[in-house]
């Protein structure tokens, strides 16, 4: 009997140890195994608004800004967001971005690809890529800042005038040490408003018609930029240089106004920035001068003329237990024309916004702005437009 309970025992811990070692040799086999779509990575937001609280002016709008400000707006949908990505490969990076809250003339909420790119690495450590595709355009720090991380609702019209939606079809060289590339995931990984990982330096070439416009003449911009994020004890400060040449094609003109023939008009900004990150206090700062195509009243034509402007945005993070609050304020100034508009619409902007972002997770933020506005804009259709006005706007954003 005995002998029978050990043959027993013994068969029954041979048998458990095969097991684990099936288990072993399966798992292995498997992360042996494993395909290219188990490296993909799905995230998003949803963002919606209300901008007329305390509204002064039914007439104050801003076309590239958000379309529900003003007379007629409502309760809109300004961005819902599904990312896919992944490293594929040791050397190979997609980033694929629709929008399912773009509009086409009276109707809203339809899809619309944002980015669609590929990252090829040029070294081991992927320091120097070669990006392919429908991207952001490297020019501002504020237009590389994801509209999920940024605390103002728009952005800024002085260097957001450049490139509307921040992206275009082009190609660009991107360098960036490893240690740098894991602060600039760090910033944003952290809360502190990072605007991502675009480089310490940049260099490509673009369409310049902008996101999911056909190219219309035989010139790529040339765009170029550098920034480089300092570690000073505690704080972290980020100054940078960018600046970009082409030659634009105009897409929309009324019938009367002067021109010429061909709408192709020369485009050249540069722009310098500066960041102190919040911890806690924070500085965003940006100015960009340069030439472009701007509707002049006095003549009725499309001229090529001198624009400038900027924005500087204070804000101070703190936290209470597991929320975030971060308070701020941003002042601002534009004048010079907006090409993506009508006649490449002449503008004047000065703006002031207060406002407070609060996060009681990270998977939902609400934002209250309230906004105190001039704004001069006007074209051939509408040569005498200066709107001066008041707002409460208010966004909840779930992130995930």
């Amino acid at each position: 009997m005995r002998t029978i309970t050990f043959l027993l025992m013994f068969v029954s811990i041979s048998l458990s140890y095969s097991q684990v070692k099936l288990d072993t040799t399966l798992k292995s086999e498997i992360k042996k195994d494993s395909k290219w779509y188990d490296k993909i990575a799905i995230r998003g937001y949803l963002q919606a608004r209300y901008n007329r609280l305390l509204e002064t002016n039914p007439d104050l709008k801003c076309e590239q800004c958000d379309k529900s400000m003003g007379e007629n707006g409502g309760l809109f949908i300004r961005r819902m967001r599904i990312i896919f990505s992944g490293q594929i490969s040791k050397r190979v990076y997609f980033y694929i971005q629709p929008d399912f809250a773009s509009s086409a003339g009276t109707t809203g909420n339809i899809a619309q690809l944002r980015d669609a790119y590929m990252d090829l690495g040029l070294d081991p450590n992927n320091e120097f890529r070669i990006r392919l595709g429908q991207s952001k355009v490297p020019y501002g720090f504020e237009n590389m800042q994801s509209s999920q991380n940024r605390l103002p609702l728009d952005r800024n019209d002085a260097l957001n005038s450049s490139v509307s939606n921040e992206r275009d079809m082009g190609a660009f060289f991107y360098w960036a040490p490893k240690a740098t590339r894991t602060l600039y995931a760090d910033l944003v990984k952290e809360g502190l408003k990072g605007s991502g990982d675009y480089g310490v330096f940049a260099f490509g070439v673009y369409n310049g018609q902008t996101a999911n416009q056909t190219e219309k003449n035989d010139n790529l911009h040339i765009v170029s930029r550098l920034s480089y994020p300092i570690k000073i004890k505690n704080q972290i400060i980020e100054p940078g240089i960018q600046a970009y040449t082409g030659k634009y094609v105009l897409l929309s003109t009324s019938k009367d106004v002067k021109k010429v023939a061909n709408l192709e008009y020369l485009d050249q900004r540069v722009a310098a920035s500066f960041i102190l990150y919040p911890k806690p206090f924070g500085i965003q700062a940006e100015y960009n001068v340069g030439r472009g195509p701007e509707f002049n009243k006095l003549t009725d034509s499309i001229e090529v003329r001198n624009l400038q402007g900027g924005y500087i945005t204070l804000s101070y993070l703190f936290k209470a237990k597991d929320q975030v609050f971060i308070p701020f304020a941003r002042l601002q100034y534009y004048k010079g024309g907006k090409k993506h508009e009508l006649d490449a619409r002449s503008y004047e902007v000065n703006e002031l916004e207060l406002g407070i972002e609060w996060q009681p997770s990270k998977y939902f933020e609400l934002v209250a702005m309230y906004t105190m506005s001039q704004r001069r804009f006007e074209d051939y259709t509408v040569k005498d437009n200066f709107q001066k006005g008041n707002l409460l706007r208010l966004q909840a954003q779930i992130n995930f």
